[in-house]
């Protein structure tokens, strides 16, 4: 039921100029009622003491920090507290892989993917601030690992039914059977189509009032609010873990969710060398940031699969934060793309090199800095977005040996797997919710 500790007093506004909204309201309807995304207005601040970090520590503590001054005015501290605490107990190690550069390993969590981070906080934010009995359906569109990170957080989660949409043709075998072999309250159903497919019908479903209604539908994907704030968090560890020094953040990309979490990080007073976006051959954002035009395309197939959007929502807030300003977002953000051949061939050197092992999406990120930041400009900080287990047969032929399963992912190879095909229509997502 509603939670004693929410605040309302600090409110979310839309990318579209369409109103406000409560944490609650931002929450659950995950999409706004003009078809825009929600953000805070006004932004979040760490206040004056933000700009001295406390001690280095676990990534919970971080999170806590950060929790409490980024949700202040929203949700009671104390709630937020135990929120973090539950939700994000696994580490989030920062490793100086080579001089003056550090990977921020992200796939520690359940699913073994950064999106562990918001989706876990999310599910118990949803379960602490919902005021309904009612079965509510958490709807996600996923490339790859948000599907995995959404089904395990609301995985036994009374009142929700998790449905996941992915492109039966553009994920991992890996990443399908972290949804495919949970069951119970999680239904994953394969799209003959693309992400953007996908999540063109989850947007579609949202905006239709009868759909939405009769399913009580919420989001999970980061247009949601609930998932996306969070991962500010693991910036701002970063940060606490260099000793409050300025790093360049190298952010592999896909649907900006990320980068989006950091700017808002940077924009609350995190203080940083700025952010470069590292692409695949959808460099439909890095185009953006060189000529000022942004031109949305189909998505083209890459080994880097869950950064393969071709139309990447989080765009829109983006453009918000920065008030639809090119010039004022490139003087902090710049993009480039990598290909998939030097993707492969920087997961083998670094190997070689150092005996590290990146997993696709941030060997992207890792070359990316390789090719654009100069040295000795202050320390790099590279998003490790996904265990490089998820991917065996790009990682494993690029460094000639077997990758060691996390037991988390172990435990799903042997699993039956259920799992439904539909057509990428929203007639058939509407037929699909209703017969299930």
């Amino acid at each position: 039921m509603a939670c004693a500790g929410f605040l309302g007093m600090s409110t979310f506004t839309t990318t579209r100029g369409g109103g406000s909204a409560s944490l609650h309201d931002a929450l659950f309807r995950g999409l706004a009622p003009d078809g825009g995304l929600f953000v805070p207005d006004p932004l979040p601040s760490l206040g004056s003491a933000g700009m001295s970090p406390p001690p280095p520590g676990e990534f919970v503590e971080s999170a806590v920090w950060s929790a409490e001054r980024l949700l202040a005015g929203y949700i009671d501290a104390a709630v937020v507290r135990r929120i973090t605490r539950a939700a994000l107990s696994f580490p989030v190690p920062l490793v100086e892989v080579e001089a003056g550069i550090h990977v921020l390993e992200l796939h520690h969590g359940p699913s073994h993917a950064f999106k562990d981070v918001g989706a876990r906080f999310m599910a118990h934010l949803m379960s602490e601030l919902d005021d309904s009995d009612a079965t509510r359906t958490v709807l996600v569109a996923t490339s790859g690992d948000t599907g995995g990170a959404v089904a395990s957080a609301f995985h036994g989660l009374e009142r929700y039914r998790v449905v996941t949409l992915f492109p039966r043709d553009g994920i991992s075998m890996r990443q399908r059977r972290q949804m495919s072999t949970l069951g119970e309250n999680v239904v994953a159903v394969a799209v003959a189509g693309t992400f953007d497919d996908c999540q063109r019908m989850a947007k579609l479903a949202f905006s239709e009032p009868r759909i939405r209604e009769r399913h009580r539908l919420t989001s999970a994907n980061s247009i949601n609010v609930g998932r996306l704030l969070p991962q500010s968090f693991y910036y701002l560890h970063a940060w606490i873990m260099l000793g409050g020094a300025p790093a360049l953040f190298v952010v592999p990309s896909g649907n900006l969710g990320n980068l989006c979490a950091g700017l808002i990080a940077s924009l609350a007073g995190m203080p940083s060398l700025g952010f470069l976006v590292a692409s695949n051959a959808n460099d439909v954002f890095p185009r953006y940031l060189n000529t000022g035009s942004f031109q949305p395309r189909a998505s083209l197939a890459t080994i880097s699969n869950a950064m393969d959007v071709g139309a990447p929502s989080n765009f829109e807030r983006i453009q918000w934060l920065f008030r639809d300003d090119p010039g004022a977002l490139q003087r902090i953000v710049t993009g480039t793309s990598i290909s998939d051949a030097e993707t492969a061939d920087c997961i083998a050197a670094l190997y070689r090199r150092t005996g590290y092992v990146l997993d696709p999406h941030s060997a992207v990120a890792y070359r990316a800095q390789e090719k654009h930041h100069g040295a000795g400009d202050g320390p790099t900080v590279v998003l490790a977005t996904a265990h490089p287990a998820k991917f065996p047969d790009v990682v494993e032929k690029a460094i000639g040996r077997a990758v060691e399963l996390p037991e988390g992912l172990a435990a799903i190879m042997d699993a039956e797997e259920h799992f439904a095909l539909i057509e990428p229509t929203i007639e058939a997502l509407e037929a699909f919710l209703d017969d299930t």
